[in-house]
């Protein structure tokens, strides 16, 4: 794995996870399984591309997580458990 990737989802993160911490991520995700720090011009829409659609995979796994017992932060700055979402019945 590689360590310069951070855990982007709560409670490791205190809150979202922005478009930059994504973007980041994909980033050094791309880098480490091509080998490359920075394409080669010939290189670099291919490799700008596949950042992209990591980047985007990643906003939607983070998105559809549930992340049970998360902590929430109400209105007045108070610190509150997050109402369970309803499951869809096992058929």
């Amino acid at each position: 794995m590689c360590r310069s990737i951070k855990t982007l989802r709560p409670p490791v993160l205190p809150e979202e996870a922005t478009e930059d911490d994504i973007r980041a991520a994909a980033l050094q995700y791309v880098r480490k399984i091509s080998g490359f720090r920075a394409p080669a011009a010939y290189n670099r829409e291919v490799f700008e591309r596949a950042v992209d659609e990591i980047a985007e995979a990643t906003a939607r796994l983070l998105d559809g997580l549930e992340v049970r017992g998360a902590r929430t932060v109400g209105t007045g700055g108070t610190v509150r458990k997050r109402a369970p979402e309803p499951r869809p019945d096992a058929v």
